[in-house]
């Protein structure tokens, strides 16, 4: 009788789709082509990872753009007094346009939707420069040297986004890329990538696609891995492509909001050190040659006092008898 009402339990999930609700809702508040925002990356801990974000870019977007406006779809106090003595036809009205605004306004300033990618969190963001909010924090935090966050990693700000194939990237792209390389515009450039769970695309010809596509923007575009001016950021989740072009990508140590905070190292004195170990070398050198003249002194005083041949010692013993 038990195994009997399981099975009708079970049969009562799959008709009224109980067992499918978490899918279909996960569907449409993923990443996909057309959104902007920002990729920000933590370890192991996304829901603490997502809290942090919201935190975070909502007190600088705060200092730059202001409070966020959230519309009052409640009504005002005299609308609610007038209530009673309005028809019910006219109150059925209001409230369904009450709740068809309330529905088109559901967009946020930051919305968390799901990136495709495990460690990974896509922040979609509404009627703000993602790549300048992004600076902005990383600038913020690189000179107070103040730690705001445990478990994010890197924000990475996604200005525009296409189908991860490689022509549809590399047609996204020509257009994409011109207000920062093509003529009279030119700097020094690196490409960063990084695909997830997409196997299909290929590290080095997708670099070398976009390197070329640069270079024809304008020929004076010259690649630097050391320190460039820009840095063409280039990330794939399945098969949504993730692009934006930023500024003091290696001074922020490839915005990672944990390493920029760190006190900077000075790098040794590579010519100095040289110049140490030369003069080490030097002397040591120096120091074998007086041994190797003080035993050879040594061993030229000892020749001296031996006798050369043995007709001197039978000379001598011939003299004495």
């Amino acid at each position: 009788m038990s195994a009997a009402t399981n099975d009708s339990r079970k049969r009562g999930k799959k008709r009224y789709g109980g067992g499918h609700h978490n899918k279909r809702w996960k569907g449409s508040r993923e990443l996909e082509v057309g959104m902007q925002g920002i990729l920000i990356t933590c370890n192991m801990n996304e829901r603490k990872c997502t809290a942090e974000a919201f935190n975070l870019l909502n007190e600088y977007a705060d200092k730059l753009y202001g409070p966020e406006k959230l519309q009052d779809n409640n009504g005002s106090s005299s609308d609610e007094e007038e209530a009673d003595e309005e028809d019910v036809d006219v109150a059925l009205k209001k409230e369904v346009a009450q709740l068809q605004t309330s529905g088109a306004k559901q967009e946020r300033r930051f919305q968390a939707l799901d990136s495709g990618a495990n460690n990974v969190i896509f922040i979609k963001t509404q009627n703000l420069e993602s790549d300048k909010l992004v600076h902005h924090i990383l600038s913020d935090l690189h000179s107070s040297k103040k730690k705001k966050s445990r478990v994010i990693l890197r924000m990475l700000p996604v200005t525009g986004t296409c189908k991860a194939f490689q022509d549809d990237m590399v047609k996204y792209l020509t257009t994409f890329l011109e207000p920062w390389f093509k003529t009279p515009n030119c700097a020094t450039y690196q490409i960063a990538f990084k695909a997830r769970n997409s196997s299909h695309n290929k590290r080095d010809e997708i670099i070398k696609s976009i390197a070329g596509l640069v270079g024809k923007l304008n020929p004076k575009n010259k690649v630097d891995l050391t320190n460039p001016e820009l840095t063409v950021i280039v990330e794939v989740i399945k098969a949504v492509c993730c692009i934006s072009v930023v500024k003091d990508y290696t001074l922020y140590r490839k915005y990672n909001v944990q390493e920029v905070v760190k006190e900077d190292v000075p790098k040794p004195d590579v010519t100095a050190a040289k110049t140490e170990s030369n003069t080490a070398e030097e002397k040591e050198k120096q120091d074998a040659e007086e041994t190797n003249k003080e035993e050879k002194k040594g061993e030229e005083d000892d020749d001296k006092n031996v006798p050369q041949d043995n007709s001197e010692v039978d000379k001598g013993e011939g003299d004495g008898e």
